[in-house]
C-alpha cells in the first residue's frame, strides 16, 4: 500500500466482548493493544535497517478522534477507546483465559490487531482501527457467544455491524481530507531515524 502511495489506513476487525458493560452490536475504537500471539514476524527492515519504534500510542489519536466524531453521528453505541487483547487464532479462549485478559485491562478480544498495527508504524503509515463486537467472549456467561446454540444470533449481529461498518467507512472517506492533514506516523518515524543516526 505504501508504495501505491497510501499513507494513512483505517482497519476493520471483529471482535468479542470481556466486558459486560461492552455489549455486542458495539463499535470500540481501540487505543491500545496487548501482544499474546507468536511465531508471526514481528518486524522487517525498513532501508536495510532494524527499526525500534516506541509504541506507547500504537494508533493515530487524530483518525481516533474523527472516527469517534463520525460514530456519535451515526447513533450507534460505542466505545471512544479500548485495549485489544489479540489472541493466536484460530482457537478462541478458555474461559480462564477470557477471566484473566479482563483482569489484565483487555475490553475485546480478537486475532487481528498485531502485527499489522506495528509494520505501519514502521513504514510510517497513520493507523487507525474501528472494531465491532459481535458476541460476549467465554469469560462472560451469556446467550450471544461463540457456542453452537447461539451462532445465528452472533451471525445477525455480524451482519447489523457489517452494514453499520460500511456507513462509517463512507463517512470517512468524505472526511479523508481532513483524515490526511495528520502526519503522526511520518513524523514519529523521521525523529527515530534521527536519533538512530545521532
Amino acid at each position: 500500500m505504501k508504495s501505491l502511495g497510501v499513507r494513512h489506513v483505517i482497519g476493520t476487525c471483529v471482535v468479542s466482548s470481556l466486558r459486560k458493560e461492552i455489549e455486542p452490536g458495539t463499535f470500540v475504537v481501540p487505543n491500545q493493544f496487548i501482544n499474546f500471539t507468536w511465531g508471526r514476524d514481528d518486524t522487517f527492515e525498513v532501508d536495510h535497517q532494524l527499526v525500534h519504534l516506541p509504541m506507547a500510542q500504537p494508533y493515530c489519536e487524530q483518525m481516533q478522534g474523527i472516527v469517534n466524531r463520525e460514530l456519535k453521528t451515526m447513533g450507534v453505541s460505542y466505545r471512544a477507546t479500548g485495549t485489544v487483547i489479540v489472541i493466536q487464532g484460530p482457537r478462541f479462549s478458555t474461559i480462564a483465559e477470557s477471566k484473566m485478559f479482563a483482569l489484565w485491562g483487555g475490553d475485546v478480544v480478537n486475532m487481528t490487531q498485531y502485527p499489522e498495527c506495528y509494520f505501519a508504524h514502521e513504514l510510517g503509515l497513520c493507523y487507525g482501527a474501528v472494531a465491532t463486537v459481535t458476541d460476549y467472549d467465554v469469560g462472560i456467561p451469556s446467550a450471544i457467544s461463540m457456542q453452537a446454540e447461539s451462532i445465528e444470533i452472533v451471525l445477525a449481529i455480524f451482519r447489523r455491524n457489517t452494514s453499520a461498518t460500511v456507513t462509517l467507512l463512507e463517512k470517512l472517506s468524505v472526511a479523508a481530507e481532513e483524515i490526511t492533514k495528520c502526519n503522526c506516523a511520518t513524523d514519529r518515524l523521521a525523529e527515530y531515524y534521527k536519533l538512530a543516526n545521532g
